[in-house]
C-alpha cells in the first residue's frame, strides 16, 4: 500500500507560480513513476508531469513542459510540481499518483497508475 498526499495548492494570479508537493508513506517507491495528473469542468483528465522511480527521467504535456517541472529529493518520499507562468486554464484539481510499473517510453497516460491521492485544488485568476 501506497499513501500520497498532495498540497501547496490554492489562488493565485495569472502569471504566477505554485509548487506542489506529493508526500507519499507506505511501501517504498523504488520501481514505477509518479505522475501529476489534473482534472478540471467539462475536460479530460490529463496527465502533465511524470517521473520514474528508478533513474528519474522526467515527462511533460505538451502543453506544460516550458512552464512545469516535476522533480523529487533524494529519499523519494516527497515530489513536487513546480508550475510558472500559471494561466487560468492551469486551473484544476491536482492529483498525483503512483504507476507500478514503468516499461519505457512515457509514463504521462494514466494506465497502471494503481494509488492516488485526494488532490488539491490550484485555481487561477486572471
Amino acid at each position: 500500500q501506497v499513501q500520497l498526499v498532495e498540497s501547496g495548492g490554492g489562488v493565485v494570479q495569472s502569471d504566477e507560480s505554485l509548487r506542489l508537493s506529493c508526500t507519499a508513506s507506505g511501501a517504498p517507491l523504488d520501481y514505477g513513476a509518479i505522475g501529476w495528473f489534473r482534472e478540471a469542468p467539462g475536460r479530460e483528465r490529463e496527465g502533465v508531469a511524470c517521473i520514474t522511480l528508478r533513474v528519474g527521467k522526467t515527462y511533460y504535456s505538451d502543453s506544460v513542459k516550458d512552464r512545469i517541472t516535476i522533480s523529487r529529493d533524494n529519499t523519494k518520499t516527497t515530489f513536487y510540481l513546480q508550475m510558472n507562468n500559471l494561466k487560468p486554464d492551469d486551473s484544476g484539481i491536482y492529483f498525483c499518483a503512483r504507476q507500478r510499473l514503468y516499461e519505457g517510453g512515457t509514463c504521462l497516460p494514466a494506465d497502471g497508475y494503481d494509488f492516488w491521492g485526494q488532490g488539491t485544488q490550484v485555481t487561477i485568476s486572471s
